[in-house]
């Protein structure tokens, strides 16, 4: 019979790979299973070996604790101190020994002469006598009186009042004195507070401890969480006349199967490896889908800054412009490719060297805060026009973190400018027509102040007239020139009151200057006294003895005087009886850096609704006025950098306030430099 043929190779390679993974599986699967169960026996000896060791640890402070006030107590029995006095050291002992439950001075015949309760507690022996537990505590006083040493009672349980119990443990300490028995000192401790001081915070979440007997009860435990009952430690305590038995008990159970990261590194290790051809598969999709999530990134963010209209450049350490968006090249009028060149084309000629100086003071330092804030400077267009920008400058860095240039945003302010120039110059147009407005409301004043003295330069000039008459001439010589003085010095009046109005209308240069307060004061009380003498009120100065000095512009605080002025007398005509119309103009340094102006009325006051809207423009109360006084006033004093506001002024009355920086503040504040 024919031999059958071999195998093909193609077929036995097809037997044998399988056979080759099943191998290659079960030396996997060995493998783990070992590793796994070295593990878990490794990880169950560690945790007997912390238990241990916590076990070890606990036995050793509590015997330190117990010793600790032992020594405290022998310290107290060898006192000698009074009844009172010797309760006070207790209790004090105790307060700083929770678990020191009770302290005893007995006789020598073991009766309690006397005795201190923990503060920290309930007494211990509340619910039943000391005598009815004194048996153990007798026998170890017994015991340390023929040793003459401190010796520990077995622990005995003490029924508590809340129906719970206190497993306690005794010290007798016998008292020698001149060589005689003088009775003993008895501590109590409790061993529930002893294990709570014996057990560090973090071991009391990890594990339970007790003390236990020779039969495994249990007298007292501390801790969080119950014992397992797996990995579990016995200590035994020596202390003089008894000893306790501590077990210490691990909150954790057996190990898992990947108790530890270490084996869980491991495994997962095993699987990544049939993963890693999958993750390098998903990592290049995932390339392909970055690059093009880089590409539309790119062409939004050029898309965002093709549609900005702020300005933004980018210039390298020498100050060449590197990038510049298509609004700054619009706002300067250049090309990007004209903008490449050392010396900038929107540079003023004038300012080339400015600049140039600026840009090598900022290349040797580094940018500051307030020099990221932004600063303000001028651009040329292409036409040559110069138009003002405010640019925010930050520095640029490459991926290592060096210097490489700045990042610019840059704002044409051209149009704020001219909008604030409009607003100031219709600021000045609207103080002038308030100003022109006041003279316009004195005119009638100034009428009825002018006639007495014309009146009077007609009466005297007609009765020169008359003597020149006479049939002597000689003998009205001495009238003649009396009347002719008269004269005089009417005319002089008319024309201090012309005077006090042309000047005021006339004054229309805004120049900040170091004024003294009286000054101020006499500048407007001209022009004050006619309104005043119109309603019969009264004008008061309080003035300091050395006026303070502020630096404001004279005509517009005269201004503010004068309006301040005029409402408060016009407050006053009619309600305020005649003998009490008296306008009050004070001036006080309250502060180093702050003068204060008073215009005080004794007027009714301002009613509530009025106060709500007394600064806004164009509300007014009279018929006749404009109501722009007011407004007026607070913007004169705020662009002075003071403030102005109103109050009660007692008895009855309104005191209009404001403040001017004094000339040390304001000085320094005119005198600041500019932004670059």
């Amino acid at each position: 019979m024919n031999a059958p043929d071999p195998p093909s190779p193609p077929a036995r390679r097809g037997l044998r790979r399988p056979a080759l993974w099943a191998l290659l599986v079960g030396l996997l699967v060995v493998a783990q299973s070992l590793l796994v169960a070295l593990t878990v026996n490794y990880e169950a000896s560690r945790s007997q070996d912390e238990i241990e060791t916590v076990g070890a640890e606990a036995a050793v402070q509590m015997r330190r604790e117990l010793l600790q006030v032992m020594q405290q107590l022998q310290l107290l029995a060898w006192s000698g101190a009074e009844d009172a006095a010797w309760s006070a050291a207790a209790v004090e002992l105790m307060r700083r020994r929770p678990e020191l439950l009770r302290v005893e001075r007995r006789d020598a015949a073991l009766q309690v002469a006397a005795f201190a309760d923990t503060p920290t507690g309930p007494p211990l022996f509340a619910r039943m006598a000391r005598g009815d537990l004194s048996v153990d505590t007798e026998v170890a006083c017994a015991a340390a009186r023929r040793q003459s040493a401190p010796l520990f009672s077995r622990s005995f349980f003490v029924p508590m009042a809340d129906g719970r119990g206190a497993e306690v443990v005794d010290l007798c300490i016998p008292v020698l004195r001149a060589g005689r028995d003088d009775g003993f000192v008895v501590g109590s401790f409790g061993l529930a507070p002893l294990l709570d001081e014996v057990m560090t915070p973090q071991q009391m979440r990890r594990t339970e401890i007790s003390v236990v007997e020779g039969d495994g009860a249990r007298l007292a435990r501390a801790g969080g969480p119950r014992g397992a009952g797996v990995f579990v430690a016995e200590r035994l305590v020596d202390l003089p006349g008894t000893s306790l038995r501590l077990r210490v008990d691990s909150a954790a159970g057996r190990p898992s199967l990947i108790p530890n990261l270490t084996l869980a590194l491991v495994l997962g290790l095993s699987i990544a490896l049939f993963a890693v051809v999958l993750l390098l598969a998903r990592d290049v999709r995932r390339r392909a889908e970055a690059e093009r999530a880089l590409a539309e990134a790119l062409s939004l963010r050029q898309a965002m800054e093709n549609s900005l209209i702020t300005g933004l450049r980018a210039r390298n350490l020498d100050g060449e412009v590197t990038y510049a968006n298509p609004a700054f090249c619009a706002m300067v009028g250049f090309s990007p490719e004209e903008l490449h060149t050392p010396v900038p084309p929107y540079w003023p000629p004038e300012f080339v060297e400015q600049y140039r100086q600026r840009q090598e003071s900022r290349r040797e330092s580094v940018l500051t805060e307030q020099q990221r804030q932004g600063f303000e400077t001028v651009f040329m267009r292409r036409n040559g026009e110069r138009f003002p920008v405010m640019i925010y400058e930050a520095p640029l860095r490459d991926p290592q973190g060096r210097h490489t240039g700045w990042m610019s945003t840059v704002l044409d302010v051209s149009a704020q400018r001219s909008m604030e120039e409009l607003s100031r110059q219709q600021q000045e147009r609207l103080q002038a027509s308030a100003r022109l407005a006041t003279v316009g409301e004195m005119a009638s004043l100034m009428s009825h102040e002018l006639n007495q003295p014309l009146a009077a330069i007609a009466s005297y000039a007609t009765g020169s007239l008359n003597l020149l008459d006479e049939p002597d001439p000689q003998g009205a010589v001495p009238m003649l020139r009396q009347a002719l003085e008269r004269i005089a010095e009417q005319a002089e009046r008319a024309g201090r009151i012309i005077k006090s109005v042309h000047s005021f209308v006339r004054r229309r240069e805004q120049q900040r200057e170091v004024i003294g307060t009286d000054l101020l004061i006499e500048g407007v009380l001209p022009l004050v006294r006619l309104q005043a003498r119109k309603s019969g009120t009264r004008i008061e100065v309080d003035l300091p003895p050395k006026p303070p000095r502020v630096l404001c512009d004279r005509t517009l605080l005269e201004q503010v005087l004068l309006n301040l002025s005029r409402n408060g007398i016009q407050a006053m005509e009619a309600d305020t009886p005649l003998d009490e119309r008296v306008l009050t103009l004070r001036v006080r340094q309250t502060h180093p850096q702050w003068v204060t102006f008073g215009v005080i009325d004794r007027g009714p006051g301002i009613a509530p609704e009025v106060a709500a809207r007394l600064f806004t423009p164009f509300f007014t109360t009279r018929a006749e006025g404009m109501g722009l006084g007011l407004s007026l006033c607070r913007t004169v004093i705020e662009q002075h950098g003071g403030a102005l506001d109103f109050g009660t002024a007692p008895p009855h009355g309104t005191e209009f306030r404001f403040t001017l920086p004094a000339p040390r503040q304001a000085e320094s504040r005119q005198t600041a430099p500019p932004a670059a």
